[in-house]
């Protein structure tokens, strides 16, 4: 597929959602609700379970299959107060030593007036900003969509996977379009310039693994080996890395 064809791909209503990766790798799970703030976002589903015999937090952007969810999760654009739920858990999770497991998938937090005045901005800065030091291991998974800093929020991750038909982008192509050249016009040329495939991403090393679309039993063996190799570092070499990790980002491998 051309890269604007994986980008509509991951947009698709026939694709496994957050639930469905939840329900299908995670054993328990218990939801939690609400930022302690303001309410809770149906859009940012986050709880606890079971991965194997390991507890974990568990956090994921979901959008719906149909008219009526995507309405319920606000098609997966996330607001303020779900970026606040999802810190909550996982400072939660450093306090009990449980690994964070995120599943991404949205085109970018919601960016409505109301949104803006409960401070959206804020909330995706802080999670960036505390994620830096949260001293449990933490595996952010793309599975369709990841765009902007709606999905950058929870990717401040020691591993970041994707599906190997996800993107992950600054910005949709559409946008990036109608920014340079006044139209969507060119989305197919603004994909191809973005760097946004799996493919892509992996040959920059912004992303640390490829997983096959799909394969909810291959992702939940991922995880647990991962996890296993992860929980054997110290926490100063845990944060340590992922410092590392980040700074790395944008050097010309070349």
């Amino acid at each position: 597929m051309t890269d604007i064809e994986i980008v509509r791909g991951a947009r698709s209503e026939k694709r496994l959602t957050a639930v469905d990766y939840i329900n299908g790798i995670v054993n328990g799970f218990i939801e939690m609700h609400g930022d302690r703030y303001f309410g809770d976002d149906a859009a940012l589903i986050g709880g606890i379970g079971r991965l194997g015999k390991r507890a974990v937090t568990v956090l994921g952007v979901e959008k719906g299959k149909n008219t009526k969810e995507h309405i319920k999760y606000n098609f997966g654009s996330v607001h303020p107060e779900g970026y606040r739920k999802a810190l909550r858990l996982m400072k939660q999770a450093e306090k009990f030593d449980r690994p964070i497991i995120c599943f991404v998938d949205t085109a970018g937090a919601y960016c409505g007036v109301d949104a803006e005045e409960r401070g959206q901005g804020r909330a995706i800065a802080d999670n960036l900003f505390e994620m830096t030091d949260i001293s449990v291991p933490i595996i952010s998974v793309i599975i369709g969509e990841g765009g902007s800093g709606g999905a950058l929020a929870l990717c401040h991750a020691d591993r970041i996977w994707m599906l190997d038909d996800a993107y992950f982008s600054v910005v949709s192509p559409e946008s990036c379009s109608n920014i340079l050249w006044k139209t969507t016009d060119k989305a197919d040329v603004a994909a191809k310039a973005l760097c946004l495939t799996s493919e892509k991403l992996m040959e920059l090393q912004i992303i640390d693994k490829v997983i096959k679309s799909g394969s909810v039993k291959k992702l939940k063996s991922e995880l647990e080996k991962e996890l296993l190799v992860l929980s054997k570092v110290s926490k100063d070499r845990l944060l340590d890395d992922r410092y590392e990790k980040f700074r790395k980002i944008g050097y010309d491998w070349s």
